[in-house]
């Protein structure tokens, strides 16, 4: 009995994975509609919008076809403080944008299958707001000449600096984003993006990777409202769950961290602010 009981869990499991997938790009789709339509949370709040709304913050898209590079790359990035996704290929990267709003594609152009040609041109025509940085083995003045023409906003040879990547990921992110001053500031807070470093009164915060990430967006709002699930799109990628408590309990440890008075407000059936 035991043994049938382990085949069926065999079978269900990998439906159940899938399942949770479309469930996951349906939350985010009807999120995002719903957005639209409303123009704001419902609540009565002036409610954080659109990509536009946030700095710190950015959500890259990686598509490269070598995996090991494509994992690599999204590793550093995010211990870079940002959220990343990874495609492995140039439908992957069209199906991840088609639900997903990202500052930035980072596009390997020598992609097989679809090119990434054809990608930039996919994502160009559909007016897909995200800057696309393209990368390419061959950097001839040729290359660069046709790659910006078909929409991409800036162009890196391979093999690439990290470093330059980080910053020019970091500069066309800004493109797109009202301009904040460099170090965000509130009371006794201090939040410097560019150093990872949060101070409070003086004394350095001892904050995880995403209670960095939900207090740069909470400040970066300029007291508005920011819902759970605009801080888990933008703090996480997209295997986060959007049915867990990750947000909520992640607030809790920042609250913690940041000690009294209290700084983040909840905000009954709308989000959390400062």
């Amino acid at each position: 009995m035991s043994t049938v009981a382990a085949r069926i869990a065999l079978l269900i499991f990998p439906v159940a994975m899938v399942i949770l997938l479309l469930c996951r790009q349906v939350v985010v789709a009807a999120r995002q509609a719903g957005s639209r339509l409303r123009g704001g949370n419902g609540g009565g709040y002036p409610a954080v919008t659109g990509r536009g709304a946030f700095w710190g913050i950015v959500r890259v898209l990686v598509v490269e076809d070598h995996e090991e590079l494509a994992q690599t790359v999204a590793m550093g990035l995010r211990r870079e403080g940002m959220a990343v996704d990874v495609a492995l290929d140039g439908e992957a990267a069209l199906d991840r944008t088609a639900v997903n709003d990202y500052d930035v594609v980072v596009l390997d152009r020598d992609l097989p299958g679809l090119h990434g040609d054809d990608v930039c041109g996919a994502l160009t025509r559909a007016g897909y707001p995200a800057r696309v940085l393209m990368l390419t083995a061959a950097a001839t003045i040729d290359d660069k000449v046709t790659g910006l023409g078909l929409g991409a906003d800036d162009y890196l040879p391979k093999p690439f600096a990290f470093a330059e990547l980080v910053a020019r990921i970091r500069a066309l992110a800004r493109r797109s984003r009202p301009a904040l001053p460099p170090v965000l500031v509130h009371g006794d807070l201090r939040l410097d993006p560019a150093t990872r470093i949060a101070t409070r009164d003086g004394q350095r915060l001892p904050l995880s990777p995403k209670e960095f990430a939900v207090l740069e967006l909470l400040l970066s709002a300029r007291g508005a409202v920011v819902s759970a699930e605009q801080l888990l799109e933008r703090g996480w990628d997209e295997f986060a769950d959007p049915f867990t408590q990750t947000v909520k309990v992640t607030v809790s440890r920042l609250r913690r961290k940041l000690g009294d008075p209290p700084l983040i407000e909840t905000v009954p059936q709308a989000g959390y602010r400062i």
